[in-house]
């Protein structure tokens, strides 16, 4: 590591401004010294992605799958130095850094596979039709396209997944969009050595300088300069509502205003319905201090919510997770700015009024760990007071007691945006409840059926996003092979002369992929 920034191919620091990550579980800081981007970095940076995108746009989806291929290479040869900076920086575990490290490489390796076939495109041929009456049909031909230099931010609880090389850099990439990333203060030296697999992958399959950079943050200014620059095309995010809102803005007050992805906050609502807290609380109980607590409770998907209706088995389910999550050792957080943000919300919301303690780990702890803790309300109190909505970054979680199935679906229907909604019965229970179930399906972008919200699978299905403040537009899904498409816009070619079309559109397609023509979705040629 040496504390740079990646502009382009070549390592710079001229500025003065720097900083050191934190090792939150020894609570000091690490030795590396990082330099803050400056603003004639930034401006060498924007300019050689907008030049790199004039080249890269047109590389194969073949060759754009050989480097991103050779990017999960180079990672995985960084071996026990990246985990180590990772642990070392985050306070999670070997284990949990070598995780993230598999989800990384498989999805560089998923989107490799996508654009090496190439059918994601979505290539689309309308027939002319000369003879047609009253007029002629014209040929008209359909692609998606990238959009340009897109900027990313690394998020603070996923150094590796959702970072530099993170879903968001892996999309564009694919898309044909170069990438500067935001690196994230918090792992800034997690981020140079995945940025050095990212250079070294460029070089290795000679993609144009500049396809990639990496630039040092220790404040909003950098990606505030980086946001409001014109060569800029797109941008995502992962972390706070606050910071989420504050790119939004900044991008829609553009001359030209940009598309933000932005990834924020959620409390995931978990319903549990009665004959399921009848029969098996104990278990639901056990099952959810765990997922409560899972990661200190650092994740997007983190079940801060369960809702239920007031009989003696939801009085039973509060007594035993209660019992349940103060067996659980607590864990360490990301840093000590986090820690305190936890415990500044969660005393936000314990000073409510009504707002009941039902579990607080109150034994000695490290510095920067975090006490979990389990409070109750009930559904009118709930409804009136949106402070209870606040999402609480921890293992934390709130239960609140509905007094009949009317109330539990207003309480869901006046909820914010959220990324996942899950939904514990029993079988054929659920039929009895499709008011709830509607009300929640229109405020989530995923729902769960018996299960735990945090874990998400990359795959071709998933849905990561929802409705506003869960995400920007929740149109779009943030994770899987489908989160190409917000670094891209649909094209269309009129009456083109065949032999200057993309091959994609072209009428041999001698590259095999999937398209629908006149209606049709098939790979023949025309």
């Amino acid at each position: 590591m040496t504390g740079k920034n990646y502009i382009g191919n070549q390592l710079a620091a001229t500025g003065t401004k720097t900083y050191k990550t934190f090792n939150p579980e020894l609570n000091q800081e690490n030795e590396t010294v990082f330099v803050e981007a400056t603003s004639i970095e930034i401006e060498e940076a924007v300019n050689l992605a907008a030049a790199a995108f004039k080249e890269f746009r047109t590389i194969s989806g073949f060759k754009k799958a050989e480097f991103l291929n050779a990017i999960a290479d180079e990672i995985l040869a960084l071996d026990d130095l990246l985990i180590q900076t990772f642990c070392s920086e985050s306070g999670l575990p070997e284990g949990r850094a070598k995780g993230e490290r598999g989800r990384t490489i498989g999805q560089l390796r998923s989107f490799a596979n996508l654009v090496a076939e190439g059918s994601w495109v979505e290539a689309t041929i309308d027939e002319a039709q000369p003879n047609r009456e009253p007029m002629p049909k014209s040929d008209i031909r359909k692609m998606l396209i990238p959009l340009g230099p897109v900027v990313v931010f690394g998020a603070s609880n996923f150094p590796l997944a959702y970072s530099t090389a993170g879903g968001d850099t892996a999309a564009a990439l694919a898309s044909g969009c170069p990438v500067l990333v935001k690196s994230h203060p918090m792992h800034a030296g997690t981020g140079e050595l995945v940025a050095s697999a990212i250079v070294k992958a460029a070089k290795k399959t000679g993609m144009p300088n500049g396809v990639f950079s990496n630039l040092n943050s220790s404040g909003i200014e950098v990606g505030q300069q980086l946001v409001a620059h014109p060569k800029v095309k797109a941008v995502g995010f992962t972390g706070s509502i606050k910071g989420g809102r504050a790119l939004l803005d900044l991008a829609a007050k553009r001359a030209e205003p940009i598309p933000v992805f932005a990834e924020m906050g959620s409390i995931n609502p978990v319903i549990i319905l009665p004959k399921a807290l009848e029969n098996r609380y104990q278990e639901i109980a056990k099952t959810y201090a765990g997922s409560i607590t899972l990661g200190a409770g650092q994740f997007c998907t983190n079940p801060g919510l369960l809702i239920g209706i007031k009989s003696e088995s939801l009085s039973n389910f509060i007594a035993a997770v209660s019992e349940e999550i103060i067996k659980i050792n607590p864990s360490c957080m990301l840093h000590p700015n986090i820690k305190k943000g936890y415990t500044t919300n969660k005393e936000k919301i314990v000073s409510q009024e009504k707002v009941s303690v039902t579990a607080n780990y109150t034994s000695t702890i490290k510095n920067n760990y975090a006490e979990q803790a389990i409070v109750t309300v009930d559904g009118k109190t709930f409804l009136e007071n949106t402070t209870l909505h606040l999402e609480v970054f921890g293992p934390f979680s709130m239960i609140v007691q509905c007094k009949n199935a009317s109330e539990l679906e207003e309480v869901i229907a006046n909820l914010e945006g959220q990324l996942t909604g899950t939904v514990i019965a029993d079988e054929n229970e659920i039929s009895d409840y499709q008011n709830v179930i509607s009300a929640l399906q229109n405020r989530v972008g995923r729902i769960i059926f018996n299960g735990v919200p945090t874990g998400v699978e990359v795959c071709e299905s998933m849905v990561h996003g929802g409705p506003y403040p869960a995400s920007t537009d929740s149109r779009f899904t943030a994770v899987g092979i489908n989160s190409i498409k917000r670094w891209v816009r649909p094209f269309s070619y009129q009456d083109w002369p065949n032999e200057l079309l993309p091959k994609e559109l072209q009428n041999e397609n001698s590259m095999s992929i999937f398209r629908t023509i006149d209606g049709l979705r098939t790979t023949k040629k025309i």
